[in-house]
């Protein structure tokens, strides 16, 4: 509601607005009930001062009406909102402003007989007269008040819910614009010349040493391409599926690379059933060769850990490339980082010192919809 109101009048501004205005309708209510009142036929013979005090009074009038009819429509909003039980909260404003209002009215008329002392006696078909028009004109004003405050709730309500769903729309549209960022890497990776060309020299290569191995490389070559084409379009997959498509990733780094590559990766069972934003592991990997040094003298050593419930770190030492500082686009740890902010999720915590690079990743609970298997 706050947010609503900025856009236009100041509340206060609008709720004195609202009692000047319920000011002059009463005079004016008041005088087309009965124009040939005695009180309409006395009023401009009174003393100045008279008027002034009787129009502040009307003004308080007025001002507590409208003021009270606020604090009930606010209250009665927390309590009875207009969507659990229309006419229950309809009859609880109606009667609530109605006691009030009487109450005013009461009042107004003891501080009216004081101000109109002087005035003569009147009789008392023209006092009971008098006094329905001041509930009449009362009642008007006060039902004009929650009219107003009702429309602007709804009208308010409705912009809200408006705004909401439009935020929605927008942050389903990021989402899906991540996901098919993810898939063009992911599609990029698959038809990288470079990528198909070195696992297919390695291929050829093992083939005519060892025909074991190759066939083994060839079932891992297809199993990693296989998860690819399966899980690139989900927005989460179970962590245990994702280290399982690592063992057959990291397979054929380790026959490519040799020795200058060494993968540690200890996963408890307790946290294997969480979930995560597919090939996000393979995306750190695929970072950490990227820009460091392959050296069996010096291997890169990349670690996997899973350090507690719900947390898994990727750390890999640092040996950057022609010894000169790493100099990275970022668009795999922002690729990663934007799925965990449009899912709602906890953003991955990057360290880096002198020796390491280390990202912790809160791993995400089952959540159906999410998941998009």
């Amino acid at each position: 509601m706050g947010q609503i109101d900025k856009r236009f009048l100041p509340t206060r501004f609008k709720q004195m607005l609202l009692v000047f205005f319920a000011f002059i309708l009463f005079y004016l209510v008041s005088y087309i009930l009965d124009p040939y009142s005695i009180f309409w036929k006395e009023y401009f013979n009174r003393k100045l001062h008279e008027i002034f005090t009787e129009w502040t009074v009307s003004f308080l009038f007025c001002y507590l009406i409208s003021e009270s009819s606020v604090f009930i429509h606010k209250k009665l909003n927390s309590r009875v909102p207009w969507t659990e039980n229309k006419t229950k909260r309809l009859f609880l404003e109606v009667f609530l402003n109605f006691s009030v209002v009487v109450i005013l009215i009461l009042m107004n008329m003891l501080c009216f007989s004081l101000i109109y002392s002087d005035l003569p006696d009147i009789n008392s078909v023209e006092e009971i007269t008098g006094f329905l028009q001041w509930i009449v004109t009362s009642l008007l004003i006060s039902f004009m008040i929650i009219s107003v405050n009702t429309v602007s709730y709804l009208i308010n309500n409705w912009i809200d819910t408006s705004l909401e769903m439009s935020q929605h729309k927008i942050q389903a549209a990021e989402l899906k614009q991540a996901s098919v960022e993810a898939e063009l890497n992911t599609l990029k990776l698959q038809l990288d010349p470079h990528f198909i060309f070195n696992n297919l020299s390695v291929l050829s290569e093992l083939i005519l040493e060892d025909q074991q191995l190759g066939f083994e490389y060839s079932e891992n070559f297809a199993k990693v391409y296989r998860f690819l084409l399966v899980n690139s379009k989900k927005n989460l997959i179970c962590l245990d599926d994702e280290v399982k498509f690592l063992s057959s990733y990291i397979f054929l780094i380790e026959n490519r690379v040799g020795t200058a590559v060494h993968f540690n990766i200890e996963i408890q069972d307790h946290s294997r059933n969480y979930y995560i934003p597919p090939l996000t592991l393979q995306l750190l990997i695929e970072n950490a060769i990227k820009h460091n040094t392959t050296n069996q003298k010096k291997p890169l050593i990349i670690n996997i850990s899973n350090p507690e419930v719900g947390r898994i770190v990727v750390e890999n030492t640092l040996s950057p490339i022609d010894n000169s500082k790493i100099i990275s686009t970022g668009i795999g740890l922002k690729n990663i980082s934007s799925r965990f902010k449009l899912l709602g999720k906890k953003i991955p915590e990057v360290n880096q010192d002198k020796y390491t690079f280390k990202v912790s990743i809160q791993l995400i609970e089952y959540d159906r919809e999410n998941s998009n298997s």
